[in-house]
């Protein structure tokens, strides 16, 4: 999965980077995921999961799509959310084309927001998303509502991600707007993410499906060891939490929590990497981790 020396040198292909923009919860992970075909990112019903950004490779036609998963735009709050911003304005700024993503259920108020961010100087498409909730007299209002500002956008498709409408005619768009250029991964990858950093991402989902409240957003991962056999991946991992209490909740009574965040990280994991894992989860306290910004960059979120 990481990066290959041997590139393609054709000059017949395009490539380029495409970052997945949107409000917090907006379903970017889920899209990127539904494109690739495989589960490589983070997904959540809450709300600024995703906290750095990750990259999925997928090919289409005679282009390679390299698209950024972004945290949600939101408002600057404490160090760990200024830094989620900052990730998504590094990805704007990187990227060769932006898809916003834009749930059909949505004010069209996050869609001003973001044009005031980026001043119209990277081209973008919007996609439409959730159409398969709404009736079509009010998924044509919608349209008509975004068409006000059709000089700022290249292209605006309906999509419904669970059922992948739309999909193709997404990617079709999208390679219009790349570069000409060699690829830059082998065909055959799907990421350059490091798997350690997917593992940890599976984990922090895990904790997120099985725990309620603040702690999920308190809590991170440290992947410690990653030891790779033939048939099986032994995995120890540290989760960090801010307070003794959470640690409690992330155990649970008789270690009950914990045993279901490992139950369901594995699943993730073992679908993705086709052997067995076996892993092992402890819990550490750090005090005030979110807001320790040498801890942060320990943790690998650097500005």
């Amino acid at each position: 999965m990481e990066k290959q020396n041997n590139l393609n040198e054709t000059t017949d292909t395009k490539c380029g980077f495409v970052a997945l923009i949107g409000r917090p919860n907006a379903g970017k992970s889920t899209l990127m995921n539904s494109l690739l075909g495989e589960k490589i990112a983070m997904v959540s019903q809450k709300a600024n999961a995703t906290r750095k950004r990750s990259n999925a490779i997928v090919m289409h036609d005679n282009a390679q799509i390299i698209f950024i998963d972004t945290p949600g735009i939101h408002e600057r709050e404490k160090m760990l959310n200024q830094f989620m911003l900052e990730e998504a304005l590094k990805a704007m700024g990187d990227a060769d084309l932006i898809v916003y993503l834009a749930p059909v259920t949505d004010s069209i108020e996050n869609y001003e927001k973001f044009l005031e961010i980026t001043q119209g100087d990277i081209p973008h498409i919007i996609a439409l998303s959730k159409i398969d909730q709404v009736s079509q007299e009010r998924l044509l209002k919608k349209i008509g509502q975004y068409n006000k500002y059709s000089d700022y956008f290249k292209a605006l498709i309906p999509i419904a991600v669970p059922r992948k409408v739309g999909h193709k005619d997404l990617l079709d768009q999208i390679v219009k707007y790349l570069p000409a250029s060699p690829y830059l991964y082998d065909p055959d990858d799907l990421t350059n993410e490091l798997l350690r950093d997917i593992y940890k991402e599976f984990i922090r989902e895990a904790i997120f499906e099985n725990i309620s409240d603040e702690v999920p957003y308190e809590s991170d991962v440290i992947i410690d060891k990653i030891y790779e056999e033939p048939h099986i991946d032994k995995i120890y991992a540290t989760i960090i939490v801010e307070k003794q209490s959470q640690k409690g909740i992330i155990i649970g009574k008789g270690g009950e929590a914990i045993k279901r965040i490992g139950k369901a990280a594995r699943a993730k994991i073992e679908e993705l990497s086709g052997k067995k894992c076996y892993l092992n989860l402890q819990v550490s306290v750090k005090k005030g981790w979110s807001k320790d910004k040498s801890y942060l960059e320990q943790l690998g979120y650097k500005g």
